[in-house]
């Protein structure tokens, strides 16, 4: 009885497998790899088998000089900050400037109707619009048109990609493969979003005060009077910005795109507000402002500039405290996620 041929299998057809099996895989085959455990007595063990090339990789550490600190903080600042008026630097989007340079113009207008009450000698005008404490506290943490259409979404548009990306793209390990600490990384990313705000807040505050100045000529008595106000103004406009950036970044943290951080911020800024205003007109109840940033700040400031005070429920000092409990539970958030970004991709 003749024997019949056998068969490759199908996998051996598709490899074009003709010669008996070599009793290795086809991946240790196609690598030249061995166990050392094979029995070498078989006659499928004595076949020849390709080996590889072993390469010797030997970390040499670079001997050069590293650039100070303040150097390496200053080109994460740089990149972020510059980014916004010129290229070469973050890539920050085109509505994102237009809306930046928008809000900037528009932040202008008490200045410019201030020096147009005085190129006019305007009375009535210059009552509506000049440097007052109403007026200072409005230009900072006015709910309409600042705090409603201008701030939170400035802010929102700044702090949707500054951390997410680095997680979404695994930027951050161009940072720490580099002499750079987490606390700095940090630091700098916090700095680049609130400088930005602060041309937008801040910048145009200072400008409103020298514009009267100009316009109506002051003298040494009329600044003694208003500047203490001024300084007011300007730390209340100081805590908004870190409130905004803690809020914003700490929300950045937690995503890996820029939509959820910028929606969370306005959400959080503007939701808050409008619960608690329902709440205290259906029940002329006010503790819900306690949970809105916003009106912390406001309550905060009115109290810091002197103005009437809007809130007479509760002291100023819960608005304080709860300020505080706010961007410290956003510091936290951050820190810890920051703390958990590796430095390859995640």
């Amino acid at each position: 009885m003749s024997e019949q041929p056998t068969e490759l299998p199908p996998a051996d057809i598709e490899y074009g497998a003709e010669a008996p099996v070599t009793g290795q895989g086809r991946m240790q085959a196609a690598w030249g790899s061995s166990e050392g455990d094979e029995d070498m007595s078989s006659p499928q063990a004595t076949q020849p088998t390709s080996t590889g090339h072993v390469f010797e990789q030997v970390y040499k550490p670079w001997q050069g000089t590293l650039n100070p600190r303040w150097m390496r903080n200053w080109a994460i600042l740089r990149h972020h900050l510059l980014g916004i008026f010129k290229k070469g630097h973050r890539p920050w989007g085109m509505p994102t400037r237009l809306f930046v340079l928008i809000v900037f113009i528009a932040s202008l207008s008490d200045a410019a109707l201030t020096l147009l009450s005085g190129l006019i000698g305007d009375g009535s005008l210059h009552q509506l619009w000049g440097v007052s404490r109403d007026n200072l506290y409005g230009h900072v943490l006015g709910f309409f048109p600042r705090n409603v259409l201008y701030y939170p979404i400035v802010a929102a548009l700044l702090v949707g990609s500054v951390i997410s990306e680095d997680r979404q793209h695994g930027t951050s390990a161009l940072y720490f493969s580099r002499p750079i600490t987490r606390f700095d990384y940090v630091g700098m990313k916090f700095l680049s979003v609130a400088l930005i705000q602060a041309i937008v807040v801040l910048l145009t505050l200072a400008l409103y005060y020298f514009a009267e100045i100009i316009s109506l000529g002051r003298g040494w008595a009329w600044i003694m009077d208003t500047f203490p106000l001024f300084l007011a103004a300007f730390v209340s406009g100081m805590l908004l910005i870190f409130t905004y950036t803690s809020i914003g970044l700490a929300l950045s943290s937690v995503s890996k795109g820029k939509f959820f951080p910028g929606i969370g911020l306005l959400s959080i800024v503007l939701g808050t507000k409008v619960l608690a205003v329902l709440v205290s007109t259906l029940f002329d109840r006010e503790i819900l402002y306690l949970l809105s940033p916003y009106d912390c700040m406001a309550h905060v400031g009115q109290i810091l500039i002197g103005t009437q005070p809007t809130y007479d429920q509760y002291s100023w000092t819960w608005s304080l405290a709860s300020l505080v409990a706010m961007n410290a539970l956003a510091l936290y958030t951050l820190s810890a996620r920051v703390s958990s970004m590796e430095v390859t991709r995640e």
